[in-house]
């Protein structure tokens, strides 16, 4: 029963938490097992390599830890570096904010680069910062692949080509929280030395599940790494991982076998028809808001994201009434502004367990709001939009073919 009722199902649209396939609840509804029996570190075997192929990497070193995407952070900075080493972080929205905040709390040396709430990450000066540090005391550039206050995507093939072109040694450390799985995302080929997701985002599952894979030389770098760490111990799951039993502590018995459902729908979408879906729901939903006459928080098509839109408001608007109207009156779920955006952008997440025709519900929904809040939309405006883009452009089920 939910714990405020309403009829039919909720329309959930934020980015994150997202829609629970049913094939992945009815996988977890399950008891308790002895997690030191055959069954679970075969499974968990068997788990460690097929997370691997959500971030397109043969080498990476796979840690499922029972936390959220903060612990996954926290996890990724302490397991590779040392209080007071210099790191490049970009500030771009309020999860980079949350990240930075971390990275200091922890004692280390931040470097913030900051941009418009709105607009990418600044490799320009990410660029003059490598280039002016021949000795090399910058140990780390931190960055979030898809910051979801904002819907700003990044670009992270040039991060790697600017690191490259200077031949500098720094760790790239990604957050993927709300990328992988639903984004491009190559971890080897990018030279992504440590990497992250949620298991609540595009994985859709329940929250619970930090994701974290490491590169060989983010490994390395944890021999020497002086920070302390004890839960988020890398160390601790290699050495299971020898004796074949793989977990330091309990693991969560019931997410696993919902990773192991959520990994067996992605594989057989196929990973790269994932993402295309995503690019789909991304660009259906930007057309929307170019009927509705509304604007992009992202500034630039370049960063557009395609697991969230950030929608600005005019200035007569508070955004945050159009979020409330959509849960009490429409059963819809959408995302609040943050922090320097509240009440100028409403966001509506499009990833994970979702397709075509759930989305144009929630951009009816977003149309009727709107006209309840007293913005002049023109009803179905933003549904034709949307739907004469997806009806071109949705290709047949491959497994209904």
């Amino acid at each position: 029963m939910d714990y405020v009722y309403g009829p039919g199902r909720n329309h959930l649209f934020v980015p994150g938490p997202v829609n629970i396939p049913e094939q992945v609840l009815r996988a977890m509804n399950r008891n308790n097992e002895d997690y030191r029996s055959p069954a679970i570190p075969a499974m968990t075997k068997v788990l460690l390599e097929d997370v691997k192929k959500i971030f397109k990497t043969t080498t990476g070193t796979p840690f499922l830890i029972p936390t959220t995407g903060t612990g996954a952070w926290e996890s990724a900075l302490t397991n590779t570096l040392s209080p007071g080493d210099r790191i490049v972080s970009f500030l771009i929205g309020q999860f980079s904010l949350l990240w930075i905040d971390q990275q200091q709390r922890l004692n280390f040396n931040v470097d913030v680069v900051e941009s418009e709430w709105g607009r990418g990450a600044d490799l320009d000066i990410l660029e003059s910062k490598l280039a002016s540090d021949t000795a090399h005391t910058i140990k780390a550039i931190c960055i979030v692949h898809n910051e979801t206050a904002t819907g700003v995507t990044n670009n992270l093939a040039t991060v790697r080509k600017i690191l490259d072109a200077y031949q500098h040694p720094a760790l790239l450390l990604v957050d993927g929280v709300s990328s992988i799985c639903a984004l491009d995302f190559r971890m080897d080929e990018w030279g992504v030395d440590v990497a992250l997701t949620g298991s609540q985002k595009a994985l859709s599952l329940p929250t619970g599940l930090g994701i974290v894979l490491a590169s060989a030389k983010a490994l390395e770098a944890s021999k020497t790494a002086k920070s302390v760490r004890v839960f988020f111990d890398w160390n601790d799951y290699l050495k299971f991982y020898k004796l074949g039993t793989y977990w330091p502590y309990t693991p969560s018995i019931q997410l696993l076998y919902g990773l192991r459902a959520a990994l067996d729908l992605i594989f057989e979408e196929g990973l790269d028809n994932v993402i295309l879906r995503h690019n789909r729901l991304g660009t259906a939903t930007r057309l929307a808001v170019e009927a509705w006459g509304l604007k992009n928080c992202t500034q630039k098509e370049e960063w557009y994201s395609d697991t969230v839109t950030a929608v600005v408001v005019p200035p007569y608007i508070d955004s945050s009434e159009i979020v409330k109207r959509a849960w009490k009156r429409y059963n819809l779920s959408l995302g609040l502004g943050l922090n320097k955006v509240a009440g100028k952008v409403f966001r509506i997440g499009h990833l994970g367990h979702l397709n075509e025709l759930q989305l144009l519900g929630c951009l009816a929904g977003v149309e009727m709001i709107l006209k309840d809040v007293g913005y002049p939309v023109k009803l179905g405006s933003g549904v034709a939009a949307a739907s004469a883009y997806l009806q071109n452009n949705i290709p047949l089920i491959p497994s209904r073919i």
